[in-house]
């Protein structure tokens, strides 16, 4: 762990993140931002929001660890590519594959086994090639691609405006009533338990809908559609009206079915192409572990 500290000498106030984006060359916003919401940026020993307005004299106080240096290599593992051309690719990822390599999965990733099939784009540089938005290593389903640096930009652009549909279906604990629902509850990193994300008042907005697909005695299968895209989103939101997440070790119930991690699929993508404009539609069958378990339930 290394620490570093800065002290604000302007008398002009400043947002704490932008100021540190030109001090700190080696961190984007990004990572600054999630520094501070993790706590690992302080002022004058306590814990701020991205947006806090710096003041003249304050001590800023940066805990993090030096990124471990991995060498991502190509990997012939078998990948479901339901779509691909000369930008980007459609893949169906299995459940329990993690996206890309990290400190603790430094292989068998979908970024390896994508490396090995074709060039990917470089913006998110050597450890998350390609990876314009992801989806955790037990959730399976449908994630978008980028082949080259022009189709990463325009995607991540369309994404943060709201012009990627993404659909998922989810099996929960108990019976929900209402064939409809809208979720709508900030979110944010748990400041309990800095891995957990967690409904805040201070968090980004979120929104989440869902319709009942099917119902089962004390299980609820439903298909959600995301407004927005925050970590865990469904996983956090479904937590908070009581209804968690069939499998989910983080925030289901202590007693739930064995599924080996939380019963989410990314079902449907629907966008526009990002070079050629062509309207994309794709879509997925409920995988065979959630029919399997669902066969088990009573209606």
């Amino acid at each position: 762990m290394e620490t570093k500290e800065i002290i604000y000498a302007s008398p002009k106030s400043e947002r704490i993140d932008k100021f540190l984006q030109n001090e700190l060359s080696d961190l984007s916003r990004t990572n600054i931002q999630n520094l501070i919401s993790e706590g690992y940026i302080k002022v004058d020993g306590n814990t701020v929001k991205t947006n806090y307005k710096l003041k003249e004299s304050n001590v800023i106080t940066i805990d993090y660890k030096e990124p471990e240096e991995l060498d991502v290599v190509k990997q012939d593992i078998p990948v479901d590519i339901i779509y691909e051309d000369n930008d980007l690719l459609i893949v169906n990822k299995p459940k329990g594959m993690v996206v890309h390599p990290s400190a603790g999965h430094k292989d068998g990733t979908l970024v390896n086994a994508l490396l090995y099939h074709c060039e990917l784009s470089s913006i998110n540089g050597t450890i998350r090639p390609g990876i314009v938005h992801r989806i955790d290593k037990d959730t399976s389903g449908l994630l978008i691609v980028a082949k080259n640096d022009k189709a990463h930009v325009k995607l991540s652009e369309m994404i943060a405006n709201k012009e990627v549909k993404r659909k998922y279906y989810a099996l929960v604990h108990g019976s929900i009533k209402h064939d409809y629902g809208t979720i709508d509850a900030p979110i944010a990193r748990n400041p309990k338990e800095r891995k957990e994300m967690a409904v805040i008042d201070e968090g980004k907005p979120s929104i989440t809908h869902f319709k009942v697909i099917d119902r089962f005695e004390r299980y609820t299968l439903i298909e959600c559609e995301l407004e927005t895209g925050r970590t865990h989103q469904i996983r956090v939101h479904m937590k908070y009206i009581n209804h968690p997440l069939v499998g989910d070790p983080v925030y289901g119930p202590r007693k739930t079915l064995n599924t080996n991690g939380q019963s989410l699929h990314s079902k449907s993508i629907e966008f526009n192409h990002p070079i050629t404009g062509e309207h994309l539609y794709f879509e997925t069958e409920i995988p065979s572990y959630m029919v399997d378990t669902m066969a088990k339930l009573d209606k």
